[in-house]
Parts: C-alpha cells; sequence; structure tokens
C-alpha cells in the first residue's frame, strides 16, 4: 500500500524489501539499510528518500526480516554503486543475528558493511547483559546518518558519528493499553484503571505498573530526562536537545498534544533548551494506547543534520526553531465603539425567588436524568448528553453559563434571541414574543424545523401554547400548564418520526443497510488480506 501511493518507492521482486525508486542517485555515496518487524508502522519504509533510508527489509509482526531478503536489499544497493552500506539495526537479538548474518554472508561476496546497533531504552536503572531495547530514538539515527550519507560522509565517519549520538540518547515508553497481533490477544492484561510504564514496542510488559494518572504525573516519574552518555546521569541545566513525542499507535492527537505541552513545560522548569521538538507516530506498536518520549543531546552541528532536507514521506515538516511554553500571544481585540455593556442583575426582583425556584428544580432533574440521557445519546450520538446537561447544571452560575457541545450552541442561541424582546418590556405577551424569538434563531442557525424529530418539536408546540398569553385576560399558569403538556405530547410523538436532521439523522432507523458496490470490493479485499487470519 506505501508502495503503491508513493512513486518514489519501489518493491525488490522476490522480497519484502523498499528500495528507493531513484537508486541511481546513491552512486558514490553510503547506502542505508535498515528494517526489522512489521506493526511499527510508518517505521521502516516512512523513512525511505533522499536525505534518509536507501531501503528497508520488513519481518511478519513484530518478527525479525529473513537473512535472505536482507542480503538481498544489500546486494541490490551494492550493485547500484553504493561506497559502501550501513545497516541500522534496533536492539532485539532476533535483528541482531539475522541482520548479522546477512552481514557476514555480504562481505563475504566482498560487499563493504558495517552495522550500528540503537539501544535507547531507558526503562532500566542499568543495562541487562542484552543491553537495552532498541526505541524510537532510532528514527533519529537514520535522519542524522541520512544526512552525513547525502553530504558525501564515507561510511567510517558516518559510523562514528551516529554510535557518539546514539549514546546521548534516551526513549522511555508509557501506555494505557496492550496492543494485539492480529488473530492472537492483547499481549498482556491492564485494568482500566493502570498504565504500564517503561515498555518496549512489541507489546512487551514494562517495567512498573501503576494507576492511571495525567501527563504531568507521568513526567514526574521520570525523575530527569531519559539519561545521557552512560544512560545513569540526566542532561544538566543548560543542555540542548531534540524531543520526540511519538505515538505508540492508539493514542488521539488531543492526547498526544497534552503530553507534548506537558514535556515542554517540564524539561523548561530543568533548565533543558528543546531544539527541535517532533510530536505524531513515527514507531508504533500497533494499536497500543501509549507514548513514548525521546530526548537526544545536541550540538548545534547535530541540529542542522536534523534540519537537513529529505523527501521520506514519514519525517515531519519541521519548523527550524526551538520548542517554548513561553510564545508570545496574540493580543486579544479590545471592544468596538458599538458594544453596549449591561449591567448584570442583582437579582433583587418580585420574581427573583421563583426564578431560582425554578432554576434548581430544572438543575436537580437534569443531575437524576444524566445516566438516562446518556443512554438514550448512546443510540443517536456520541453518548455524552447527560454528562453534557450535568456539567450545565453544576455550572449554573449567576451569570447562568452553561457549557457543553451542540446543546450549548442551541440553548446560547435561544436564549441570547429570547431576551431581545424582554430589555424592555416585562408583560405577558412579551413572553411569547420570546420563545417565538429563539425559536426563529435555533432554526435560522441549526437547520432543523418541526417534524425533524429535534427538541424543535416539543418547543414549536409550546410556543403555540404560549400565544394564548396575548389574550386579553390571560393568566400566567394556565398557560405554563397547558404549554408544558403540549410539549410533553409533541416529545412523545417523536417516536414514530424519522429524524431529518442532527446525529440521529445519519442512523439507520430501520430496514437493512447496502454498502455502494464499490465499498464492498474494497473490504473484501482487505478481508482476505493475510494479515487478518480469523
Amino acid at each position: 500500500g506505501l508502495v503503491a501511493c508513493n512513486a518514489g518507492l519501489r518493491l525488490l521482486q522476490g522480497h519484502r524489501v523498499v528500495l528507493r525508486a531513484d537508486l541511481v542517485a546513491i552512486r558514490g555515496r553510503v547506502a542505508l539499510l535498515s528494517g526489522g518487524g512489521s506493526g511499527h508502522e510508518p517505521a521502516h519504509a516512512g523513512y525511505i528518500g533522499k536525505g534518509m533510508l536507501t531501503g528497508v527489509v520488513a519481518g511478519a509482526v513484530f518478527t525479525s526480516p529473513a537473512v535472505g531478503s536482507i542480503l538481498a536489499a544489500i546486494r541490490a544497493v551494492t550493485q547500484a554503486g553504493a561506497a559502501g552500506t550501513l545497516l541500522i539495526v534496533k536492539n532485539y537479538t532476533g535483528d541482531r543475528l539475522n541482520f548479522g548474518l546477512a552481514l557476514e554472508r555480504a562481505r563475504a561476496e566482498g560487499a563493504d558493511v558495517r552495522m550500528v546497533v540503537v539501544g535507547d531504552d531507558s526503562a532500566f536503572a542499568a543495562p541487562k547483559k542484552a543491553g537495552r531495547r532498541g526505541l524510537c530514538g532510532t528514527v533519529l539515527i537514520h535522519k542524522v546518518a541520512g544526512a552525513l550519507a547525502e553530504a558525501g560522509a564515507s561510511l567510517n565517519e558516518i559510523v562514528k558519528r551516529v554510535s557518539a549520538a546514539a549514546k546521548a540518547m534516551g526513549t522511555l515508553g508509557l501506555s494505557l493499553s496492550p496492543c494485539s497481533v492480529p488473530g492472537s490477544k492483547p499481549t498482556f492484561q491492564l485494568a482500566n484503571d493502570e498504565m504500564e510504564l517503561g515498555l518496549g514496542i512489541h507489546g512487551e510488559a514494562g517495567v512498573r505498573r501503576m494507576k492511571v494518572s495525567g501527563a504531568p504525573h507521568f513526567l514526574s516519574l521520570l525523575g530527569s530526562p531519559p539519561s545521557s552518555g552512560s544512560h545513569s546521569a540526566p542532561y544538566p541545566a543548560g543542555a540542548s536537545v531534540v524531543l520526540v513525542v511519538n505515538n505508540l499507535g492508539g493514542l488521539s492527537c488531543l492526547e498526544l498534544g497534552i503530553v507534548a505541552g506537558a514535556a515542554v513545560r517540564s524539561l523548561e522548569r530543568r533548565g533543558i533548551r528543546i531544539a527541535r521538538a517532533l510530536v505524531g507516530s513515527f514507531m508504533t506498536a500497533l494499536e497500543m494506547a501509549g507514548v513514548s518520549l525521546t530526548l537526544l543531546l545536541v550540538d548545534e552541528e547535530l541540529v542542522g543534520l536534523i534540519d537537513a532536507e529529505t523527501t521520506a514521506m514519514a519525517w515531519p515538516n519541521l519548523t527550524m526553531a526551538p520548542a517554548t511554553s513561553q510564545r508570545q500571544e496574540v493580543l486579544a481585540p479590545k471592544e468596538g465603539p458599538g458594544t453596549t455593556q449591561r449591567e448584570p442583575s442583582t437579582g433583587t426582583g418580585p420574581s427573583a425567588a421563583r426564578v431560582q425556584q425554578v432554576l434548581e428544580r430544572v438543575c436537580s432533574t437534569l443531575l437524576d436524568m444524566q445516566d438516562e440521557l446518556n443512554q438514550l445519546d448512546r443510540e443517536a450520538g456520541d453518548g455524552d448528553c447527560g454528562h453534557t446537561h450535568a456539567r450545565a447544571a453544576r455550572a449554573v452560575s449567576p451569570a447562568w453559563v452553561m457549557t457543553g457541545p451542540v446543546s450549548r450552541q442551541l440553548y446560547g442561541l435561544f436564549l441570547t434571541a429570547a431576551a431581545q424582546p424582554l430589555l424592555n418590556h416585562d408583560d405577558l405577551p412579551t413572553w411569547a414574543d420570546a420563545m417565538d424569538a429563539g425559536i426563529e434563531a435555533m432554526q435560522r442557525y441549526g437547520g432543523a424545523a418541526p417534524g425533524d424529530r429535534t427538541m424543535l418539536d416539543s418547543l414549536c408546540a409550546a410556543a403555540q401554547a404560549l400565544h394564548g398569553l396575548r389574550s386579553p385576560g390571560a393568566t400566567l399558569l394556565p398557560v405554563l400548564a397547558t404549554a408544558v403538556e403540549s410539549a410533553e405530547a409533541a416529545a412523545e410523538a417523536t417516536r414514530t418520526m424519522e429524524a431529518g436532521a442532527g446525529r440521529a439523522s445519519y442512523i439507520r432507523a430501520t430496514g437493512p443497510w447496502a454498502p455502494p458496490a464499490a465499498a464492498l470490493v474494497v473490504m473484501g479485499d482487505v478481508a482476505a488480506h493475510p494479515m487478518y487470519p480469523q
């Protein structure tokens, strides 16, 4: 799929290998090959291009690539005229063995091949015999090596420079969920209120399990940024770093942004300068709802290599400037000369007590119905209607401020428009005018009408009853009682209606659904893919 959608990539026939389409461009330059198990997309093939990798070798999900395919990739770049080949490998036993065996066979054929093993995991207090696992920091090594190769650096120089960079880098991961290899069960179990700290990228459990907490608490657990050089001492105040906030697969962009903001503020408090910040999905673990943080200690020259141009599709279009939480804000415009300031009501009029009683009753009713409203909303929307109205009830203040999504705008439109007729009059007929004005505004901006199975069905029925206030000698309470009965009857009548507006209009009411023929063809192809054995 990646090759089909990117003209700059080519498959190596007979192998799960992707190469640059312009292999002729690497003649006289060092070729860079990397790879590993699938399931880490956009790694590794997303980093192929001018200024990054020459090619990658993919294994099955979370499985090291075949030796024969690695050797085939080395032969391909060697025959294209590369001035040596560097294998960039994450520190996992299978990858080290398979890439190492391919390297030895290639050397036996006369190829000039070297290998750099990246181990940036900072979860352990001290390296185990196997060494630190290779994590998202490997992507930064791809970038540094790619910039050096594009500039014409020798194989020995690239090995020396990227080896030094790898020692000045650390990564720590955190997840709210495990992941599942297609056709298998989750790789580990987490309770709903737990999160896993210090985990790898293959679904393996981490080094510590704790209760779910916010991003600032997670960052405080680090104690200090991921370790530099020896992986034992924190970066000193005044140090300059590149920060990578990496989505492990299932985190939303919103959550990723929260972590990124917290990370920037945390580093700033420690006196660390963030020369560059990368935020996104760089090296994932299938659908794992987690995040990893990588720090690379940099100098001006290393930052220049990070900034160097690349055509790799997964490398972000970085702003060549430091990250900071102290950017100057745009000043908010002042109110125009025609803006009218109204004094807030003191709430001491003769009807103030009754208004307060009504509001208290409305709020208590909304709080009692929270679960019921949520359940109703799940049938046609996102299931937050009860929460929204409960927040509104709790937030009612002397200013009667409401919070919430679509309902907030509808109520705001209604009340703002309804208030206009009441500014200078307070007689009974004006209250009917206010109801009409509010409904008209809702229809104008919301696009719904009576009969569309929305709140307008009840409101319009109530408004019709309130027109009785315009009759000579009308009194408030009987007309209000009639309005309530009319609204309830209209709400009940919506049971048999088909929704014509709002979220419910997208939900199938009755009868079977038939997808377009083209959709059936595509879905059939996807379902037949070998990754989905079930």
